[in-house]
């Protein structure tokens, strides 16, 4: 019901059409995507780390070709922790040109990036980055055995979190590449902005990302 309640009032609030290239309609479909995830034992155990954490990234809708997702990937919001503890407007980010692991026969899945570290915020606000190229960095998966994974992910920069078709299940992100979606940005915010201008230096506002902005602020207040 909460997770229905939230998509009228995201529905109501965005007069642009819900397409996937609308950067609106990426804002609105990682809130619902960061609900879903969040519902349930495993997500609370993800909640964990989103309270501490420096950072999230959001991909709501994962494509899979064949055997792995593959090609343009999805598109992912970023939000970063704020000086008052809130979180701030999102950067949007495009997801591709990598092979991601997967359970044969998912089609698609919601994935969350946490970023725990300073380090980990850094190498993600470049305009791209590459997951595990980056030696300096470790990169932990959170899966359907979430609770076995606490004590690896304790000490790690970046989290990885996922649920697919209903399932909470490993998604491996080596190799994946995170570019910075300047143009899209300029749409949602009429200025030409990048990344960290956004997220750490607090510049550019768009009411459209407050739902979003409340809903990591219930999970990881």
């Amino acid at each position: 019901m909460k997770r229905l309640l939230l998509a009228a009032a995201l529905a109501a609030g965005t007069a642009a059409p819900a397409l996937a290239a609308n950067p609106q309609h990426l804002v609105d479909s990682s809130t619902l995507a960061l609900e879903d995830m969040m519902g349930g034992a495993q997500g609370s155990q993800a909640q964990e780390f989103l309270r501490k954490a420096k950072a999230v990234v959001v991909c709501p809708n994962v494509f899979k070709a064949g055997f792995f997702f593959g090609g343009e990937g999805g598109g992912c919001v970023m939000s970063a922790r704020t000086a008052d503890g809130g979180w701030s407007n999102p950067a949007i980010y495009s997801m591709g040109a990598g092979s991601f692991g997967l359970q044969i026969g998912v089609q698609n899945a919601e994935v969350m990036m946490i970023i725990m570290t300073t380090g980990g915020l850094n190498a993600l606000l470049n305009s791209q980055f590459k997951i595990g190229a980056d030696a300096g960095l470790s990169v932990a998966t959170l899966g359907a055995g979430v609770n076995g994974a606490m004590s690896t992910a304790t000490n790690a920069d970046i989290i990885s979190f996922s649920k697919s078709q209903g399932l909470y299940g490993g998604v491996s992100l080596s190799g994946t590449v995170l570019s910075n979606n300047a143009g899209a940005e300029q749409q949602y915010y009429g200025q030409q902005l990048d990344a960290r201008q956004i997220v750490v230096d607090g510049q550019g506002n768009n009411p459209g990302a407050n739902p979003l902005r409340q809903t990591l602020q219930r999970y990881g207040g």
